[in-house]
C-alpha cells in the first residue's frame, strides 16, 4: 500500500485517521502542524500527503503551496471542518491551488477509502 504523511493538528482526528489508515494497509508517518510536515516531507519517502487546511504554526494551504512548488506530481489531498474559517472556501481555494482531492471532516472510513482508491489509481 500507499507511504502517507498526515498532518493534523486535532490530535484525536489524528490519531483516529492513522488507524483507520493504517487498518486498511496504509503506513502512516505523522505530524500535528504544518511546519512539522514540510520537516518530515523530505526524509518520508511519502506517496501521498493528507493536510488537515486549519493549523497553527503553518497552515495546510501553505503547506499545500510549498509542496506543490517542490514536488509538483505529488499526490495532496486536502481536508477541513472549519474551525475559525470557513471549510468549503478553505477547501475551494486548496482546489485552485493544486490538491488532488479535497474533503470536509469528519471523513467516514469509505469516505477516506473511496479518496485513497481515486487519489492512488
Amino acid at each position: 500500500m500507499a507511504k502517507i504523511l498526515l498532518i493534523d493538528d486535532d490530535d484525536d482526528v489524528r490519531a483516529a485517521m492513522r488507524q483507520s489508515l493504517a487498518h486498511i494497509g496504509h503506513d502512516v508517518i505523522e505530524a500535528r502542524d504544518g511546519q512539522e510536515g514540510l520537516r518530515l516531507f523530505p526524509d518520508s519517502n511519502a506517496e501521498l500527503v493528507i493536510t488537515d487546511l486549519v493549523m497553527p504554526e503553518k497552515e495546510g494551504l501553505e503547506v499545500l503551496m510549498e509542496l506543490r512548488g517542490s514536488h509538483p506530481d505529488l499526490k495532496i489531498i486536502a481536508m477541513s471542518g472549519g474551525g475559525r474559517q470557513n471549510p468549503a472556501d478553505n477547501l475551494r481555494i486548496a482546489k485552485y491551488l493544486g490538491a488532488s482531492l479535497v474533503l470536509y471532516k469528519p471523513i467516514m472510513l469509505q469516505d477516506l477509502k473511496a479518496a485513497l482508491e481515486k487519489v492512488l489509481a
